[in-house]
C-alpha cells in the first residue's frame, strides 16, 4: 500500500530526515511517537509532497510518487490532516467539505452521504461558518473534509491537540472505524498515548530525524516499554 524507502529530507543545509524506511498495508494503523522537533511532521509533509525529499523513494500501491506534486498524490489516494486542522474559517462547513472533493479522481461534486453519517453535527450545521466551531468540532470537520477526497491512506498530524478528552475518545473510535471498517490505511503522529493505543496496531519511535525503535501493539500498551523507547 504505502512504502517509504531510505527517505531523507532537509531544510536547506539542515538535515531533517535520515534514511527513513517502513511499510504500511491496507487498513493498517501506524503511530509515530517522539519528542517535539524529531521530524514527525516533516515526514508527513514529505509524504504528501509539501517538502521535497533529498534522497529515497515513496511508493503508493507500487507506483513511485516521490516526484509527484501534492495534488497528484491526493488524487492518487493520500489524504492529509495537518497539525492545527487547516480548515477555512471564513467558509461554511459545507464549503469546507466541498473543497475536499477536489482531491477525488472520480470527479464527484457532491458531499458523500456516508461522510455526513459519520459526523452528524456537520450535517446539522452545513451553513454555519467553520470558524465559529469549537476545536473539537473543527477537528471533526478536518477529518470529514479529508474523507471527502476518498483517501486510501490518511496522514494525521496531532489530531488530539487542544481538544477535550470526550472528543478525543470520539476521534479514536472514528479512526478505528476508518481503518478496521473502511480499510483506510492510517499514519498517525500523536503524543496522546491513549489515542495512539486505541488507534494503532504498531508504533515507530523517531529521534533526530531517524527511526530509533519500533513497538508492537503489546509493547505500546506497556508504559515502561513506551517510556524506555522515548528515552532513546
Amino acid at each position: 500500500m504505502l512504502e517509504v524507502a531510505s527517505l531523507c529530507a532537509a531544510y536547506g543545509d539542515l538535515p531533517a530526515l535520515n534514511d527513513i524506511s517502513f511499510k504500511l498495508e491496507k487498513g493498517e494503523a501506524l503511530v509515530l511517537l517522539g519528542r517535539n522537533g524529531v521530524g514527525k511532521t516533516t515526514l508527513l509533509k514529505s509524504l504528501i509532497g509539501i517538502l521535497k525529499p533529498s534522497a529515497g523513494h515513496i511508493y503508493l500501491n507500487g507506483d513511485d510518487v516521490t516526484g509527484w506534486k501534492p495534488h497528484r498524490r491526493t488524487r492518487a489516494g493520500i489524504g492529509y490532516v495537518p497539525q492545527g486542522r487547516g480548515i477555512f474559517s471564513n467558509l461554511t462547513v459545507e464549503e469546507n467539505l466541498l473543497t475536499g472533493l477536489r482531491g477525488r479522481s472520480d470527479g464527484r461534486t457532491s458531499i458523500p452521504d456516508d461522510v455526513l453519517e459519520l459526523f452528524p453535527i456537520l450535517r446539522e450545521r452545513l451553513k454555519q461558518p467553520a470558524g465559529t466551531f469549537s476545536g473539537g468540532q473543527q477537528q471533526q470537520l478536518a477529518l470529514a473534509r479529508a474523507l471527502c477526497g476518498n483517501p486510501q491512506v490518511l496522514l494525521l498530524d496531532e489530531p488530539s491537540e487542544g481538544i477535550q478528552p470526550s472528543i478525543v475518545q470520539q476521534i479514536g473510535a472514528l479512526l478505528q472505524q476508518f481503518s478496521g471498517g473502511m480499510g483506510i490505511t492510517i499514519l498517525l503522529v500523536e503524543q496522546n498515548l491513549e489515542l495512539a493505543r486505541k488507534t494503532a496496531s504498531r508504533c515507530l519511535v523517531m529521534e533526530k530525524g531517524r527511526i530509533a525503535g519500533t513497538l508492537t501493539k503489546a509493547q505500546l500498551n506497556d508504559d515502561q516499554k513506551v517510556f524506555a523507547a522515548l528515552a532513546l
